[in-house]
């Protein structure tokens, strides 16, 4: 996400559950990114591998952000998804055209791409959906609103993730502080919300938590999540959590049998060295296996791309390389 988007009292909160959640001493045994060069200035990234093996990244930006690369390491700008803008979005961003957290995936021949509106600091927000034939700049078509929050409501709908389980089931997590992430599904055939149904997946009573990623390896589902307080440059806190289930819909436990929601989580990621605050992360699957991808902070504060290698441990927890 962009900014922290919750109340003084919501980051207060979460010192209870942040005390709750063990953090390894070996933080500092957390490997480095990976080499990227040229344009690796993101924030909330997406990829996706394309049919002819290069790599489209979506991020936050003014009418979202893209980026390309035919290597993984050399990135170059894309333009952006709506370069004429998307005028739906506005009342929600106060008239801004800063949108967030892209999540894009590629199927049935075609990009979809779930994303966020909102404001600092308010759950008043939505989620819309946009495909396109190619997902290059201006080839986007607005397919709707998914699903919205307001003032009087206890989520926000921000940082969306599709997640199509092994049924064929269309799902799409998201969520940021309030009362936690959430599950609802939707139909394969339009992309939009299906139903009334919502699932609490992971929370921390209030506190700092967001950016839910399902994924889907051997007998689990593994929920990413980002802990803590992103955006403020170099102090940034941001760190990367898991936990997983038998079900799509959970319930989700992190290594040590904690529910996620009762704000367990197993640390993957967090600030080492110059890496300040790692978070908003996505999973790839790629020739040469999982790569976790992310932003995090230089010393200099500018938001920058991450990418590692993801293992499992003997016992099929993730292990960043």
């Amino acid at each position: 996400m962009p900014a922290a988007r919750a109340p003084f009292s919501a980051v207060l909160l979460s010192v209870a559950a942040l005390l709750s959640t063990s953090i390894p001493a070996a933080a500092a045994a957390y490997p480095d990114p990976g080499r990227v060069t040229g344009d690796v200035a993101v924030h909330d990234p997406s990829v996706v591998k394309r049919p002819d093996g290069s790599y489209l990244v979506a991020h936050t930006g003014d009418n979202l952000a893209l980026k390309t690369s035919t290597d993984r390491i050399a990135f170059r700008n894309a333009g952006s998804v709506f370069p004429g803008g998307a005028p739906w979005t506005t009342a929600y961003t106060g008239g801004g055209r800063n949108l967030w957290a892209p999540d894009i995936s590629y199927r049935n021949g075609q990009y979809y791409l779930y994303y966020a509106a909102s404001t600092f600091g308010s759950n008043r927000s939505a989620i819309f959906l946009a495909t396109s034939p190619s997902g290059n700049s201006g080839t986007w078509t607005h397919r709707g609103l998914v699903v919205e929050s307001r003032s009087s409501d206890n989520f926000n709908a921000i940082d969306p993730n599709l997640i199509v389980d092994e049924s064929g089931r269309w799902w799409l997590d998201f969520g940021s502080f309030w009362s936690g992430n959430k599950l609802i599904p939707l139909d394969p055939a339009t992309g939009l919300r299906q139903g009334t149904a919502m699932t609490a997946i992971s929370g921390r009573g209030g506190g700092a938590i967001e950016a839910p990623f399902i994924v889907k390896r051997g007998q689990y589902y593994y929920q990413y999540v980002s802990f803590d307080l992103c955006c403020r440059g170099a102090a940034s806190t941001y760190r990367v959590m898991v936990g997983r289930a038998t079900g799509v819909a959970g319930p989700y436990t992190d290594r040590g049998g904690v529910a996620m929601t009762a704000g367990g989580g197993t640390e993957v990621l967090a600030g080492h060295g110059s890496i300040h605050g790692p978070g908003h992360q996505a999973v790839l699957a790629d020739n040469d296996g999982d790569l976790l991808v992310y932003h995090y902070y230089a010393d200099n504060g500018a938001a920058r791309l991450g990418i590692n290698r993801l293992t499992y441990d003997a016992a099929g927890w993730p292990v960043v390389v």
